[in-house]
C-alpha cells in the first residue's frame, strides 16, 4: 500500500505542477522556485508532515519535500548553534540527497552518452 500511496501523492503533486505551467505559461524555474519555497511554508505550519505519513517518498522525492528538508535543516540547528546553524543547517541536511543525485546523473551521463546532430 505504500507504494500506491506514494505513487498517488507523487503524481498529485506532478498534476498540480503541470496545471501550474500550462496555466500561467511561465518557464520551468519559476515552478521549482514556488515548489521550494512552499514545501518550506508546509513545513513551517506542520502541514507536510501530514502529507509525507500519507505519501512517503511520494512526498518527500519532489522539491516540496526539498524546501521542507530545507526548512527542517535550518531550524534544528538554529536552535543548537544560533545564527551560524541557520544558516548551514538545511545545507547540511540536505548535502546527501545532492551529492547523489550529482553523481548518480554523472555516472549515467558517462555511460549513455548522447549522440549530437554532426
Amino acid at each position: 500500500m505504500n507504494y500506491v500511496m506514494s505513487f498517488i501523492v507523487g503524481g498529485i503533486i506532478c498534476v498540480i505542477g503541470q496545471i501550474i505551467i500550462d496555466t500561467f505559461k511561465k518557464n520551468n524555474a519559476y515552478l521549482l522556485v514556488l515548489f521550494v519555497v512552499v514545501g518550506t511554508f508546509l513545513g513551517y505550519f506542520g502541514l507536510y508532515d501530514k502529507i509525507i505519513e500519507i505519501g512517503y517518498s511520494g512526498a518527500t522525492v519532489p522539491l516540496l519535500g526539498f524546501g521542507h528538508t530545507l526548512a527542517e535543516g535550518a531550524v534544528e540547528e538554529a536552535a543548537s548553534k544560533g545564527f551560524i546553524g541557520a544558516l548551514s543547517g538545511g545545507v547540511v541536511k540536505t548535502a546527501p540527497g545532492v551529492a547523489a543525485a550529482l553523481l548518480f546523473g554523472y555516472i549515467t551521463a558517462v555511460i549513455f552518452n548522447p549522440k549530437g546532430d554532426k
